[in-house]
């Protein structure tokens, strides 16, 4: 079944998306939803859908190869010049179905490496997204694409360099080296900045893509940043000082939004990026409860925090938007099931105080001071210390170096856990 949109001179592409057992019609068509909005980020008009529902997958045209010549003919119909699936596709996949239908075809990954493409303006993550597009890249050279040359242009062809697609694989594995090499230096260098950052309470605003975050750091630190209604508008990290505290120092970081089906590449390119929510001393997970999957997305972003490793830091919940919630009694049902969220808009600026005191009591209880005992062999566990809190003095008694240190709970209790592990 086909939907169809008005044509406004974009380049034309057909969304195709697959109903597995354990999903339903409406579902699919909600992540369609957010496809077709990450092709509009990306510069393309959607000319219209189609939905399969097949179980298994095709090995060879991921749809069958049936659905796959009605597709064909129905984006001859519409002159449609690209079809993006709402799933990763296999190389052979895409071959096979470009054969058919004689047009550029590419994947939710393709389509978000894309985009991240078009925004990356920092040598940190220009570096991060070429690292991902070539690891993406690396599989499906034996694809004839030669119509992607960075002259064409179009969703898709945003690559790293002017020729990367005529590369052989021994000449992009030898630039993925370098570019891993190069996001190690990069690393480091903000490593040390964010030693100097140690004694300053910095927290992390977190959550689904287009939810409000950098709305709601511009409201906190009474900035400028750059806000706009589009996925993925906020790529590089920003870091701006708080005001509204007298007793402590606070730091706010606006992060890249997460997505579902973030491409593992991706996540594993942009560690460094989202090491800004790693380094954070509080996760202030901003939720747009006025979007109907706003459940499914908590779980999006609650399954990448898992991945990244970072899920064991202070998570204080925001419910955003609720100027924009017309359901009865949704607030009150949200409050009792998360007994400290706070709800706000921060677009109206309405409870906007309350989150100020609640961060600001989050920075005044978390910091505590102990001695903890480490073996002679625990050095490096003894250096991590030093990196992760203020070291208030150090003794030699016997066998052991006691330190006395100063910081938050979570990191404390981390170092505890460390130096009893690895007695």
């Amino acid at each position: 079944m086909f939907q169809f949109e008005a044509s406004n001179g974009l380049e034309q592409a057909v969304l195709v998306g697959v109903i597995r057992p354990d999903q339903t019609r409406w579902q699919v068509d909600e992540h369609l939803d957010e496809l077709a909005f990450l092709a509009d980020t990306a510069g393309a008009e959607i000319k219209g859908r189609l939905i399969q529902k097949k179980a298994p997958v095709d090995s060879a045209f991921f749809i069958g190869r049936g659905k796959v010549e009605e597709l064909n003919a129905y984006v001859q119909e519409v002159g449609a010049g690209i079809i993006i699936f709402d799933d990763d596709l296999a190389p052979v996949q895409v071959k096979n179905i470009e054969r058919i239908c004689n047009c550029k075809v590419i994947d939710r990954s393709g389509l978000i490496l894309d985009i991240f493409a078009r925004r990356a303006k920092t040598r940190e993550a220009r570096t991060q997204v070429e690292l991902a597009q070539l690891r993406y890249l690396l599989p499906r050279l034996t694809r004839q694409w030669t119509h992607l040359s960075r002259q064409v242009g179009g969703i898709g062809t945003k690559g790293p360099g002017e020729t990367q697609l005529e590369v052989d694989r021994r000449q992009i594995r030898k630039r993925i080296r370098h570019l891993a090499e190069e996001l190690e230096k990069i690393q480091r260098e903000q490593n040390i900045r964010r030693k100097r950052r140690e004694d300053i309470y910095k927290v992390a605003l977190i959550g689904y893509t287009n939810v409000g975050k950098s709305t709601l750091l511009n409201i906190l630190t009474e900035s400028s940043v750059f806000v706009e209604d589009r996925l993925f508008a906020t790529l590089d990290p920003t870091v701006r000082s708080a005001q509204f505290s007298q007793t402590r120092p606070i730091l706010l970081i606006d992060t890249v939004g997460f997505i579902r089906k973030l491409p593992h590449d991706l996540i594993a390119s942009f560690r460094s990026t989202l090491a800004e929510a790693a380094e954070a001393d509080l996760l202030v997970h901003v939720i747009d409860v006025s979007h109907p999957v706003f459940m499914e997305q908590i779980h999006t972003v609650l399954d990448v925090l898992k991945t990244l490793k970072i899920d064991d830091r202070p998570i204080l919940n925001v419910f955003n938007k609720i100027d924009k919630v017309s359901e009865p009694g949704l607030i009150n049902r949200l409050i009792q099931d998360f007994p400290n969220a706070i709800p706000i808009s921060a677009a109206r600026g309405m409870f906007i105080e309350k989150l100020k005191k609640e961060i600001i009591s989050f920075a005044e209880s978390e910091m505590v001071e102990t001695e903890i005992a480490f073996n002679f062999n625990q050095n490096k566990i003894v250096a991590k210390t030093y990196e992760m809190v203020r070291v208030l003095e150090r003794q030699y008694l016997d066998s052991q170096i006691v330190l006395k240190i100063r910081g938050e709970k979570w990191k404390v209790e981390q170092i505890k856990n460390l130096a009893h592990q690895n007695v």
